[in-house]
């Protein structure tokens, strides 16, 4: 059975990305072990763009109509040792599905891992609470 890093590594191949050439690859894992993949897909209008974290989330409820299942997710971008941070706009949209203590697990492309929670990624998230 191949690793969540080497499912990242195969997945980013998919990725959209012509003009940064900055594959990411996501895999948001819900409560039953499915798992629901995403990747960046760039767009000439920037603002089209979509990120593979905000990719994955969107596929999720679109396929399983599930948004309360949400236990875990996988992210490999980079290069070499550095682990690269969802985006301000992915935390958000993240932050409206799960709790501060879901888990992100972070790869570089050398493999090495890191878990952060949506709590640290966003510590004050604009919420429904907040409307």
């Amino acid at each position: 059975m191949a690793s969540y890093f080497e499912k990242l590594q195969a997945l980013q191949a998919h990725a959209h990305a012509p003009y940064s050439h900055f594959q990411v690859a996501a895999i948001l894992v819900l409560k039953d072990g499915t798992e629901v993949r995403g990747v960046n897909v760039e767009n000439a209008s920037f603002g089209g763009t979509i990120c593979a974290e905000r990719s994955a989330f969107v596929s999720a409820v679109s396929q399983t109509g599930k948004v309360d299942q949400f236990a875990a997710i996988h992210l490999l971008a980079g290069k070499g040792e550095q682990f690269v941070m969802p985006c301000g706009m992915c935390r958000q949209v993240m932050s409206e599905f799960v709790g501060s203590d879901f888990p992100v697990y972070l790869y570089n492309t050398q493999g090495a891992s890191r878990t952060v929670t949506m709590g640290e990624l966003l510590p004050f998230a604009f919420s429904q609470a907040d409307l």
